[in-house]
């Protein structure tokens, strides 16, 4: 017998706290008892039903079997042990074989109109079980262990829940421990993972400091669920404008293109829905505010604001700034555009290591090729890098020409 008072507690609790219907919970611990006791006295084949009385805690198990015929199963007749003769269905695609009759989970037609008058084929015909003196205990147990299956299944189904709804913003939480480079966040309800790789190299971070990251990835696993966090994703770029502006956040100013190399620099290509705003000033703030938290959130990441345009020629020439370009040859076919440049900005279009025209590339998704007014070339680069890398010594040369 249960404890019929534990038990109804322990339905309450869910129904109310875990938001899981109590239906849903008895259906889940009367299968379980039913395969307990099918393991400790059934037979093999047997269908074997449970039903609890929430009043009185008693337990009443039956056997069930399926009102079948010669049409639905392969039965043996009497002079062979085993039919040799099999009986085939077409199905369409080909014939399936009937399954093999079992007196403990069939019941011939014929047999089952002398119980019940109105029996069918397809129909369940129960016949009760005896209730066993030493079965309350395993049952108990059962109960006890489907119940704790059932909160942890709906604990993590209402974290899934809740997290889905933030899958793609910004979360904040707690550093409780690092290992192995990875990041583990405590996000209140379960912990988080900042992956090695989607950390910023500036980070550092402690246990116990508060930490924002972009919430990228909510999967199921075999250990329960895994949620992934990131700050070097571009979407994280992204948030953390909408958090600062709410022109971008209310999409009065929309940020069209971003590419980033997290915690040195970034480029943004930003433009206004309405005419009377400015994109820049949007991003910018008043004497830079908005764009300055947003730098030191990324451990001092530089972030260099363009105006988007229609003209990929304004957008090229605005994506290598701060460098002032002399001239932009566009090839649409390969796009691919040639730009030249003076000597005294060639240091500022490619950048320390090719980095300014390497993001600008990114930025624009044309290949991008820096030549001299003379038509030069100089560095090539496309949205994978620098092309002609053999020439980093050529810029490594003009970096110091233009400092000196």
């Amino acid at each position: 017998m249960l404890d019929v008072k534990a038990l109804n507690i322990a339905l309450d609790t869910l129904e109310e706290e875990k938001k899981i219907s109590r239906e849903k919970i008895i259906d889940a611990v009367e299968r379980s008892l039913a395969a307990a006791y099918q393991k400790e006295y059934g037979r093999k084949g047997q269908l074997i039903r449970c039903h609890i009385n929430f009043e009185t805690g008693e337990t009443a198990f039956e056997q069930i079997k399926i009102v079948v015929d010669e049409s639905t199963v392969r039965i043996n007749n009497e002079e062979e042990e085993d039919l040799k003769e099999e009986v085939y269905e077409e199905d369409g695609e080909g014939v399936l074989l009937l399954p093999k009759y079992n007196e403990e989970k069939h019941i011939l037609l014929s047999s089952a109109k002398l119980l019940k008058k109105t029996a069918e084929l397809g129909d369940e015909i129960s016949f009760n079980l005896e209730n066993k003196s030493d079965f309350g205990r395993i049952a108990a147990q059962t109960a006890k262990q489907v119940v704790v299956q059932k909160i942890r299944e709906a604990e993590n189904e209402s974290i899934a829940g809740e997290f889905e709804t933030k899958e793609g913003s910004i979360v904040s939480g707690i550093v409780q421990r690092m290992e192995k480079g990875n990041i583990f966040v405590d996000l209140g309800r379960t912990t988080a993972i900042l992956p090695f790789e989607e950390q910023i190299r500036n980070d550092k971070f402690r246990p116990g400091q508060r930490i924002k990251a972009y919430l990228y990835s909510i999967e199921e696993g075999p250990r329960g669920l895994s949620i992934r966090l990131s700050r070097s994703h571009p979407k994280f770029l992204i948030e953390l404008f909408k958090a600062e502006s709410s022109e971008i956040d209310d999409g009065t100013v929309e940020i069209v293109a971003v590419a980033r190399e997290p915690g040195s620099r970034s480029k943004i290509a930003v433009k206004s829905n309405d005419p009377r705003v400015d994109p820049i000033g949007a991003c910018v703030g008043q004497r830079g505010v908005r764009v300055n938290a947003i730098s030191n959130e990324l451990s001092g990441e530089k972030i260099d604001i363009i105006k988007w345009s229609d003209d990929i020629r304004e957008n090229i020439a605005s994506s290598l700034s701060p460098a002032k370009v002399h001239s932009i040859e566009i090839d649409e076919d390969e796009k691919k555009a040639k730009v030249l440049v003076s000597l005294e900005e060639q240091s500022l279009a490619i950048g320390r290591g090719g980095q300014n025209v390497r993001l600008a590339a990114k930025l624009t998704g044309w290949k991008i090729d820096i030549a001299g007014e003379e038509g030069d070339l100089i560095v090539e680069a496309d949205e994978e890098g620098l092309v002609n890398e053999e020439k980093q010594e050529e810029i490594e040369e003009i970096e110091e020409i233009v400092e000196e």
